[in-house]
Protein backbone atom coordinates (compact mmCIF):
# COMPACT_ATOMS: atom_id res chain seq x y z
CA UNK A 1 0.00 0.00 0.00
CA UNK A 2 1.02 3.75 -1.11
CA UNK A 3 0.22 6.79 0.11
CA UNK A 4 -1.64 8.62 -1.53
CA UNK A 5 -2.59 6.18 -4.07
CA UNK A 6 -5.52 5.96 -6.52
CA UNK A 7 -8.59 4.21 -5.87
CA UNK A 8 -9.94 1.24 -5.59
CA UNK A 9 -8.93 0.29 -2.48
CA UNK A 10 -5.21 -2.06 -2.83
CA UNK A 11 -2.16 -3.85 -2.02
CA UNK A 12 0.54 -4.40 -3.72
CA UNK A 13 2.45 -8.03 -3.40
CA UNK A 14 5.94 -8.61 -4.58
CA UNK A 15 7.05 -12.22 -5.26
CA UNK A 16 10.14 -13.21 -6.57
CA UNK A 17 10.43 -10.39 -8.74
CA UNK A 18 7.02 -10.37 -10.04
CA UNK A 19 4.61 -8.00 -9.01
CA UNK A 20 0.59 -7.81 -8.79
CA UNK A 21 -2.34 -5.44 -7.35
CA UNK A 22 -5.34 -6.96 -5.60
CA UNK A 23 -7.89 -5.22 -4.41
CA UNK A 24 -9.18 -5.89 -0.85
CA UNK A 25 -11.57 -8.85 -2.47
CA UNK A 26 -8.66 -10.13 -4.22
CA UNK A 27 -9.16 -9.37 -7.56
CA UNK A 28 -6.34 -9.19 -9.63
CA UNK A 29 -6.63 -5.43 -10.74
CA UNK A 30 -2.60 -5.42 -12.44
CA UNK A 31 0.66 -7.58 -12.62
CA UNK A 32 0.52 -11.77 -12.63
CA UNK A 33 2.07 -13.84 -10.41
CA UNK A 34 3.20 -17.22 -11.62
CA UNK A 35 2.85 -19.04 -8.37
CA UNK A 36 -0.66 -20.02 -7.72
CA UNK A 37 0.58 -20.58 -3.90
CA UNK A 38 1.52 -17.27 -3.50
CA UNK A 39 -1.61 -15.48 -4.76
CA UNK A 40 -3.68 -18.27 -2.87
CA UNK A 41 -1.64 -17.48 0.79
CA UNK A 42 -2.26 -13.75 -0.92
CA UNK A 43 -5.54 -13.38 -0.95
CA UNK A 44 -6.03 -15.68 2.05
CA UNK A 45 -4.26 -12.66 3.82
CA UNK A 46 -6.31 -10.25 2.71
CA UNK A 47 -9.30 -12.44 3.33
CA UNK A 48 -7.72 -12.13 7.51
CA UNK A 49 -7.12 -8.81 7.15
CA UNK A 50 -10.08 -6.48 4.86
CA UNK A 51 -10.48 -4.60 7.94
CA UNK A 52 -7.33 -3.74 9.04
CA UNK A 53 -6.68 -2.91 5.36
CA UNK A 54 -9.49 -0.34 5.04
CA UNK A 55 -8.66 1.16 8.11
CA UNK A 56 -5.03 1.12 6.72
CA UNK A 57 -5.88 2.22 3.32
CA UNK A 58 -7.89 5.47 4.66
CA UNK A 59 -4.85 6.69 6.83
CA UNK A 60 -2.28 6.11 3.58
CA UNK A 61 -4.96 8.41 1.46
CA UNK A 62 -4.96 11.19 4.35
CA UNK A 63 -1.14 10.80 4.50
CA UNK A 64 -1.13 9.14 7.93
CA UNK A 65 1.44 6.77 9.44
CA UNK A 66 0.03 2.95 8.66
CA UNK A 67 -1.00 0.41 11.57
CA UNK A 68 1.17 -2.86 11.33
CA UNK A 69 -0.94 -5.99 9.98
CA UNK A 70 0.19 -8.95 11.13
CA UNK A 71 1.47 -11.66 8.27
CA UNK A 72 -0.39 -15.00 8.34
CA UNK A 73 1.02 -18.19 10.49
Amino acid sequence: MFYFDHNPPHVHIEYRDKKIKLDFKGNILAGDIESRTALRLAREWIDFNRNELLDNWNLAINGEELKRIKPLE
